[in-house]
Protein backbone atom coordinates (compact mmCIF):
# COMPACT_ATOMS: atom_id res chain seq x y z
CA UNK A 1 0.00 0.00 0.00
CA UNK A 2 1.55 3.45 -0.96
CA UNK A 3 1.68 5.94 2.40
CA UNK A 4 -0.61 8.31 3.53
CA UNK A 5 -0.47 12.07 3.08
CA UNK A 6 0.06 13.87 5.83
CA UNK A 7 -3.46 14.86 5.55
CA UNK A 8 -5.10 10.99 5.57
CA UNK A 9 -2.97 10.63 8.52
CA UNK A 10 -4.38 13.04 10.57
CA UNK A 11 -8.06 12.03 9.34
CA UNK A 12 -6.96 7.97 10.07
CA UNK A 13 -5.56 9.47 13.48
CA UNK A 14 -8.87 11.24 14.40
CA UNK A 15 -11.36 9.03 13.02
CA UNK A 16 -9.58 6.23 15.23
CA UNK A 17 -8.81 8.13 18.46
CA UNK A 18 -12.85 9.01 17.91
CA UNK A 19 -13.86 5.45 17.48
CA UNK A 20 -12.00 4.46 20.86
CA UNK A 21 -13.28 7.44 22.89
CA UNK A 22 -17.01 5.84 21.88
CA UNK A 23 -15.83 2.85 23.08
CA UNK A 24 -14.14 4.11 26.28
CA UNK A 25 -17.69 5.93 26.69
CA UNK A 26 -19.70 2.99 26.73
CA UNK A 27 -17.50 1.18 28.97
CA UNK A 28 -17.97 4.09 31.65
CA UNK A 29 -21.70 4.17 31.26
CA UNK A 30 -22.29 0.42 31.14
CA UNK A 31 -19.59 0.16 34.29
CA UNK A 32 -19.60 3.05 36.51
CA UNK A 33 -21.70 5.84 35.41
CA UNK A 34 -24.88 3.99 35.13
CA UNK A 35 -24.52 0.34 35.20
CA UNK A 36 -27.76 -2.12 35.10
CA UNK A 37 -29.23 -2.67 38.21
CA UNK A 38 -29.68 -6.31 37.95
CA UNK A 39 -26.92 -7.88 36.07
CA UNK A 40 -23.39 -7.84 36.47
CA UNK A 41 -21.38 -4.03 34.78
CA UNK A 42 -18.96 -6.34 33.18
CA UNK A 43 -20.98 -8.56 31.21
CA UNK A 44 -22.91 -5.74 30.29
CA UNK A 45 -19.67 -3.35 29.22
CA UNK A 46 -18.86 -6.62 27.38
CA UNK A 47 -21.99 -6.90 25.44
CA UNK A 48 -22.12 -3.54 24.45
CA UNK A 49 -18.25 -2.97 23.38
CA UNK A 50 -18.10 -6.52 21.37
CA UNK A 51 -19.28 -5.04 18.05
CA UNK A 52 -17.17 -1.69 18.19
CA UNK A 53 -14.68 -4.42 18.44
CA UNK A 54 -14.84 -5.95 15.14
CA UNK A 55 -13.64 -3.27 12.80
CA UNK A 56 -10.84 -2.75 15.42
CA UNK A 57 -8.06 -5.04 13.48
CA UNK A 58 -8.72 -2.80 9.83
CA UNK A 59 -9.03 0.51 11.41
CA UNK A 60 -5.47 -0.18 13.02
CA UNK A 61 -4.25 -1.23 10.04
CA UNK A 62 -5.92 2.06 7.98
CA UNK A 63 -8.28 0.28 5.68
CA UNK A 64 -10.84 2.50 3.99
CA UNK A 65 -13.24 0.17 3.84
CA UNK A 66 -13.21 -1.18 6.92
CA UNK A 67 -14.07 2.48 8.77
CA UNK A 68 -17.11 2.55 5.84
CA UNK A 69 -18.84 -0.66 7.12
CA UNK A 70 -18.27 0.32 10.54
CA UNK A 71 -20.60 2.43 10.15
CA UNK A 72 -23.57 0.12 9.58
CA UNK A 73 -22.08 -0.89 13.21
CA UNK A 74 -22.40 2.41 14.55
CA UNK A 75 -25.55 3.13 13.63
CA UNK A 76 -27.13 0.59 16.64
CA UNK A 77 -25.37 2.86 18.90
CA UNK A 78 -26.90 5.92 16.97
CA UNK A 79 -30.55 4.81 17.29
CA UNK A 80 -29.99 3.59 20.82
CA UNK A 81 -28.80 7.45 21.88
CA UNK A 82 -31.30 8.72 19.69
CA UNK A 83 -34.37 6.20 21.84
CA UNK A 84 -33.11 6.92 25.36
CA UNK A 85 -32.83 10.62 24.53
CA UNK A 86 -37.02 10.73 23.30
CA UNK A 87 -37.73 8.02 26.52
CA UNK A 88 -35.06 8.03 29.44
CA UNK A 89 -34.42 11.44 30.88
CA UNK A 90 -32.28 9.88 33.82
CA UNK A 91 -30.11 8.96 31.35
CA UNK A 92 -30.62 11.49 28.71
CA UNK A 93 -27.44 12.82 29.50
CA UNK A 94 -25.38 9.65 28.53
CA UNK A 95 -27.12 9.60 25.49
CA UNK A 96 -26.54 12.86 24.51
CA UNK A 97 -23.50 12.52 24.62
CA UNK A 98 -23.12 9.12 22.93
CA UNK A 99 -25.47 10.62 19.93
CA UNK A 100 -22.17 13.61 20.07
CA UNK A 101 -20.21 10.85 19.95
CA UNK A 102 -21.40 8.83 17.23
CA UNK A 103 -21.86 11.02 15.28
CA UNK A 104 -18.01 12.39 14.85
CA UNK A 105 -17.39 8.65 14.33
CA UNK A 106 -19.64 8.26 11.24
CA UNK A 107 -18.64 11.43 9.67
CA UNK A 108 -14.95 11.08 10.44
CA UNK A 109 -15.01 7.16 9.38
CA UNK A 110 -16.87 8.71 5.78
CA UNK A 111 -14.21 11.45 5.52
CA UNK A 112 -11.11 8.90 6.11
CA UNK A 113 -12.50 6.07 3.83
CA UNK A 114 -13.23 8.64 1.04
CA UNK A 115 -9.41 10.37 1.08
CA UNK A 116 -7.53 7.34 1.50
CA UNK A 117 -9.63 5.19 -1.00
CA UNK A 118 -9.01 8.22 -3.28
CA UNK A 119 -5.44 7.81 -2.29
CA UNK A 120 -5.02 3.93 -3.16
CA UNK A 121 -7.37 4.54 -6.58
CA UNK A 122 -10.33 2.38 -5.54
CA UNK A 123 -13.35 3.83 -6.74
CA UNK A 124 -17.03 2.76 -6.78
CA UNK A 125 -18.84 2.14 -10.38
CA UNK A 126 -22.13 4.31 -10.69
CA UNK A 127 -25.15 1.91 -10.14
CA UNK A 128 -25.61 2.59 -14.01
CA UNK A 129 -22.48 0.64 -14.97
CA UNK A 130 -23.15 -1.75 -12.95
CA UNK A 131 -26.53 -2.25 -14.09
CA UNK A 132 -25.64 -2.75 -17.53
CA UNK A 133 -22.25 -4.77 -17.09
CA UNK A 134 -24.56 -7.35 -15.30
CA UNK A 135 -27.20 -7.10 -17.66
CA UNK A 136 -24.59 -7.70 -20.79
CA UNK A 137 -23.55 -10.89 -18.50
CA UNK A 138 -26.99 -12.53 -17.06
CA UNK A 139 -29.33 -11.74 -19.64
CA UNK A 140 -29.31 -13.87 -23.03
CA UNK A 141 -28.37 -11.70 -26.21
CA UNK A 142 -31.24 -10.24 -28.45
CA UNK A 143 -31.60 -11.49 -31.78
Amino acid sequence: MPPMQPQTQYLHRFAFCVNLTLMLWVALWQMILSPHPHLNNWVMAVVWLIPLLLPLHGMLAAKPYTYAWSNFILMFYFLHALTLLTIDEGERWLAGVELLLVTIAFLSNILFARVRAKELGIKLQRLSQVERQERERFEPPKD
